[in-house]
């Protein structure tokens, strides 16, 4: 399948349009976007002399692109809105609600704020039946809800969010090129990529390119792969115990799944360079494999913003592309997706904050922002032909197809651990420490801190 990746003029183009004229760089009721639900919306909501405040992760170029989405809500209801973007949107976030001078919404980046925050009484909960709609036009909308739904100030569960937009990790890169000239197929399952490794071996190549190495988070690459996973061998609910700590990291189930990335990580003759040189790799330049000639490497397991670090004249689609990192048919666990996302809460509430949740949950709220570039949705009623390349369609078709999302195991875990002992753990276990040993001594550090 040829999917051509967008120039990154071209992004600057659309970038600069909703800069340039007023924030609205597409004309209302023209292209392939869902303007009747454009138009239900604005008739339905009036919002004249009324404002609303946002505020969120969302800097520079995104904040030109989220800023040209939020013109059309003001088009359609008569609000004026203001978003402001900051880089230590999480301490600010803190701070003003407990101040009691929040803005009326919060973008969070990671479930786990949100869930601290609602564990203090300072969220809102999501109107009466929001859960219920996101489990029918999400795709795994199950797991959409599981991760917006905390206990509030008096230990009851409610939903507190919508997520917006969404990021992917399953994902391997590839060099169609190279597949072709050696007469490789893509694999279906985890068992036919283990085969296909070993017929890589056999061809004299080598199948992976891996890096763990990112200055003082070196280690991370390898927890993504853990968590990838830990959801192809156990259930989601082992999983999200896994993250509570409920399942322990010493368990047998869990040191099991470190052993499976061991199987892919710690055999030489599978990893460029041997696993010593992966280790200290940064993760910037593990890619670079994929390119050389012979090539050094035939796959990369990473997220799906990795071809920012790809030679600048790689084409994806030609040059570059990707596919499902597949589950494995023995489980019967269906397609389970590991990747991140933003969440939508209320820190504020007003009419025009009720209303805006109304916004998001409609198609067109999320098409202007997928025209743009940089963005993916779990909505299923959005359509998809206004992505703004067919790389972003692809990347779109692995999460619909999604039976089930989790969020990054690490970023949800107390920082300690999943920004700490387990990245340093993957690190010590990838050069050669037992798996065991290290299991043992990141619950050790857990249990420490609680």
């Amino acid at each position: 399948m040829s999917r051509v990746c967008a120039s990154a003029s071209a992004l600057a183009l659309i970038a600069g349009v909703a800069q340039a004229d007023g924030h609205q760089p597409f004309a209302i009721g023209e292209g392939a976007f869902s303007w009747d639900s454009y138009t239900a919306f604005a008739e339905a909501h009036d919002l004249s002399g009324q404002s609303l405040t946002i505020t969120g992760p969302w800097t520079g170029n995104e904040k030109a692109q989220v800023d040209a989405m939020l013109s059309y809500f003001s088009e359609a209801t008569g609000a004026s809105v203001n978003y402001s973007g900051s880089d230590s949107f999480e301490q600010d976030i803190v701070i003003s609600a407990r101040a009691g001078s929040a803005p009326n919404l919060a973008v969070f980046p990671q479930p786990g704020l949100a869930a601290d925050m609602a564990a203090q009484g300072l969220l809102t909960p999501m109107p009466d039946g929001l859960d219920d709609w996101v489990r029918e036009n999400y795709a795994a909308g199950d797991s959409w809800v599981d991760l917006s739904s905390y206990p509030d100030e008096t230990g009851a569960v409610d939903h507190f969010g919508i997520f917006y937009r969404v990021d992917l990790k399953s994902l391997v890169w590839y060099s169609p090129e190279a597949f072709d000239e050696m007469g490789y197929d893509i694999p279906e399952s985890m068992e036919d990529l283990k085969v296909l490794m070993d017929q890589i071996v056999e061809d004299g190549g080598t199948p992976w390119c891996l890096g763990l190495g990112s200055g003082a988070a070196t280690g991370w690459p390898a927890t993504d792969w853990v968590e990838d996973l830990m959801l192809r061998t156990h259930s989601p609910e082992d999983y999200d115990a896994w993250v509570s700590n409920e399942l322990k990291f010493d368990d047998p189930k869990v040191i099991e799944v470190i052993e499976e990335y061991g199987y892919f990580a710690r055999n030489d003759e599978f990893v460029q360079g041997g696993a010593s040189v992966a280790a200290n790799t940064d993760f910037r330049d593990s890619p670079k494999g994929l390119f050389s000639i012979p090539p050094g490497c035939f796959m990369h397991r990473q997220a799906s913003f990795i071809p920012a670090f790809f030679p600048d004249d790689a084409e994806i689609g030609v040059d570059v592309d990707f596919f499902y990192f597949p589950a494995y048919a023995e489980k019967d666990l269906g397609s389970p997706v590991l990747g991140a996302g933003t969440l939508m809460s209320v820190t504020n509430p007003s009419p025009a904050a009720e209303v805006f949740i109304e916004w998001i949950k409609t198609p067109i709220a999320h098409e202007l922002w997928m025209a743009q570039g940089n963005f993916l949705t779990a909505h299923i009623g959005a359509n998809p032909e206004t992505y703004m390349d067919d790389a972003a369609r692809a990347l779109a078709d692995v999460l619909q197809e999604a039976t089930t999302f989790r969020f990054d195991a690490s970023d949800l875990m107390p920082g300690e651990i999943g920004a700490g002992a387990f990245w340093t753990g993957m690190v010590d276990y990838t050069t050669g420490k037992d798996a065991a040993t290290v299991a043992a001594e990141i619950q050790s550090r857990w249990d420490a801190i609680q």
